[in-house]
């Protein structure tokens, strides 16, 4: 494999690394229960998708007894 003959400048060196910042991600609320999820995900608080139940949720009661 060959090797530069040169050193790359920094400019050409931070012009190259100016699209490896960090992106936060995107997220949407769910219809039924306002949590935020992200998006095309069924939601991890009710297990909605779409307006359908996919996913059965478990509920903790806080009742002792």
């Amino acid at each position: 494999m060959a090797n530069p003959k040169r050193r790359h400048s920094n400019t050409r060196t931070r012009l190259r690394r100016a699209h490896d910042h960090l992106v936060l991600k995107s997220r949407s609320q769910c219809p039924q229960c306002n949590a935020f999820i992200l998006p095309h995900r069924v939601c991890t608080s009710c297990g909605f998708y779409k307006g359908k139940q996919v996913k059965t949720m478990k509920v903790k009661s806080k009742e002792k007894e």
